[in-house]
């Protein structure tokens, strides 16, 4: 008889969370818990370092299998989501072009931009691309959406690929509200939803109206925001239709959510299945005839709030992770967006670079071979639950207020997400939040003013921002950049030395974390070994013609070092103390005003010392 197979880790003893929680306590020595290994979100809740069984013992997103309602698991019974490449050409001809090239190159998915819609301009645009295969989507002007979606069905039926085509028209009236702050006439669209609807009849994997939560993604929106939004809009999209006349089925079947994806990893793949799993429980309660209604339909596009135009290459990196935490989640579609859009219209090298990140999930780490990898998982199932929780009470407050259409019309959306994007660009400003590259450890001899390209509006028209009624839209790098393009712009730039004394382990610690906040402007940064006085220091640095000098020693130091610094320094450059000793009371008794440290707001003080310094 066989011998049982021993499991693994069976011969050690359980441990109870209380016995756990000891011994991290004691190994803490005395710190307190909460505020060292507790981490408060900003969608409003507490996560905690350790999770166990019995903290997802009575939830019930363990229950369904993927491809089962609520669908929290996923919508497929596999994970082969498409990768979506946005053709950027409006040329009928240069765009077809392009996009037969890209279709050989592994892109199942293709988004176009249509000025003029027509059968024959679709007929230049589509040539040669089967529509049996491949998924379409468009953008075009909300008051041309009827006649794209009758030429598309024209187009289709002629290529005999009514019962198996996949696209999207995106039809979105909310579009220019949020980028430009345009006015928008619910009674207007609803008559022209419903025409949609009319006209694509025939061909029933066309989706019609688009929630745009990328747009709020990529202006500063939280996480929960995101997805709280989303879902009154889409349950606006059913409460408003459904009123005028069409059935549940009709309209859930033509939504499709164009979603965002941040760089924070396990709280995006929640995210995403948190949505599937609120998302069928909206559809649910208007009962549709085929529960299969009650699916989402997500594309998920990585963040361009997070994108930065210095050390533009760590953006590959932050997009990989993006691209990554979207895949695990299961959604239906991926754009990778280059690393290059913030300066300039991507170039063939970005764009391969882009299709390659799904590719490497695909066919090198297998992602698609798995269909929700972190189901079970006690971190993302609580997670999930923890994000449906703070979404839903933001999406039943939309529904109190009238909708979402109603919200967007008070501005309460924009101000909501407008606060959030300040709250961002806080956080960045004091270094709460990293950006890698640009307020943390910035490459200090890149200089980016000459690959800047100018940008046109993104709806193409040269319209106007109404800034009371639109989103901010700001990315996180931007106050920053403006900074350090000013320090290019200079007739001179700034020169930064560290007059490093004293202790060695503090000097060199304190020389680097100068270097490091200071090269944030894009000065000239002068490193040093170390001095014996600081007399022989401080000229040293004006033989290098120093702008500002940093002391750079230990607290206990400073006390005696700074002012007789200051002192021999007589207003002959800036000067700077590296810390915050508790001696910082005296010597701003003797004229020394100026601290850096980790409390600092990094870019108030850069501008300070900008608005001192540039000419």
């Amino acid at each position: 008889m066989a011998e049982k197979p021993e499991k693994l880790f069976e011969q050690f003893p359980g441990v109870t969370y209380e016995e756990w929680r000891a011994k991290v306590e004691a190994d803490l020595k005395g710190a307190d818990f909460e505020k060292k290994l507790v981490w408060r979100t900003n969608e409003g809740f507490n996560v905690q370092p350790i999770y166990r069984a019995e903290d997802i013992a009575d939830l019930k997103t363990t229950d369904s299998l993927p491809g089962e309602f609520p669908f929290v698991r996923g919508t497929r019974t596999d994970n082969d989501w498409l990768t979506r490449q946005e053709i950027l050409d409006t040329d009928p001809a240069a765009a077809n072009a392009t996009a037969c090239e890209v279709l050989t190159k592994g892109v199942t998915s293709l988004g176009f931009h249509v000025e003029e819609p027509s059968v024959e301009v679709l007929n230049v645009l589509l040539k040669g691309i089967d529509l049996t295969k491949v998924e379409i989507n468009f953008h075009t002007c909300r008051c041309k959406a009827v006649e794209l979606t009758k030429a598309l069905v024209e187009v289709v039926k002629a290529a005999g690929a009514a019962d198996t085509f996949r696209g999207a028209i995106d039809y979105d009236p909310l579009r220019g509200v949020f980028r430009k702050g345009k006015d928008c006439d619910l009674k207007a669209v609803v008559e022209t939803s419903k025409a949609l609807v009319e006209a694509a009849a025939d061909v029933k994997g066309l989706k019609l109206f688009a929630v745009d939560s990328v747009l709020l993604a990529d202006s500063g929106a939280y996480i929960y925001q995101e997805l709280g939004y989303a879902l009154a809009w889409g349950a606006d999209w059913l409460s408003q239709l459904t009123d005028a006349g069409l059935t549940v089925d009709q309209v859930a079947h033509r939504i499709k959510f164009n979603m965002g994806i941040s760089s924070n990893y396990f709280m995006e793949i929640a995210k995403f299945r948190a949505a599937r799993m609120l998302w069928a429980q909206i559809v649910a309660q208007y009962k549709p005839e085929c529960p299969c209604s009650a699916k989402m339909h997500v594309h998920a596009s990585t963040s361009r709030f997070n994108q930065t135009v210095f050390d533009a290459h760590v953006n590959l990196l932050r997009s990989q992770t993006e691209t990554m935490s979207a895949a695990l989640a299961g959604v239906d579609s991926i754009t990778t967006t280059p690393f290059d859009v913030p300066f300039q219209r991507p170039d063939a090298f970005s764009e391969r670079i882009a299709r390659n990140q799904q590719f490497l999930l695909k066919e090198e780490s297998h992602l698609d071979k798995v269909v929700d990898p972190a189901g079970g998982s006690y971190y993302v199932e609580t997670l999930t639950v923890a994000i449906a929780k703070e979404a839903w009470k933001l999406f039943l407050d939309v529904e109190a207020n009238g909708g979402f259409f109603a919200a967007v019309d008070a501005h309460k959306v924009q101000d909501a997400v407008n606060e959030s994007c300040k709250k961002h660009h806080t956080d960045v400003a004091r270094r709460k939040e990293v950006l890698l590259g640009t307020n943390q450890y910035p490459n200090i001899n890149e200089f980016a003013a000459q690959k800047l390209q100018q940008q046109e509006c993104a709806c193409h028209c040269g319209c106007t921002v109404d800034n009371e009624r639109a989103l901010c839209g700001k990315r996180a790098a931007s106050d920053f950049e403006e900074l350090r393009l000013a320090t290019e712009a200079a007739t001179k730039r700034p020169k930064v030395f560290m007059l490093t004394i004293g202790n060695l382990a503090m000097r060199l610690a304190r020389a680097q974390f100068s270097t490091n906040f200071f090269g944030c402007a894009g000065y000239e940064i002068i490193d040093n070994l170390g001095f014996e006085t600081v007399e022989q220091g401080i000229d040293a640095a004006l033989e290098k013609q120093a702008d500002v000098i940093v002391l750079c020693s230990s607290d206990d130091e400073y006390a005696t070092l700074a002012p007789e610094a200051f002192k021999y320094l007589n207003g002959r450059a800036q000067f700077v103390v590296a810390g915050a000793p508790a001696c910082s009371d005296d010597l701003r008794a003797v004229g020394i005003n100026d601290f850096v440290h980790v409390r600092c707001n990094v870019l108030e003080t850069l501008r300070d010392f900008n608005a001192r310094l540039l000419k």
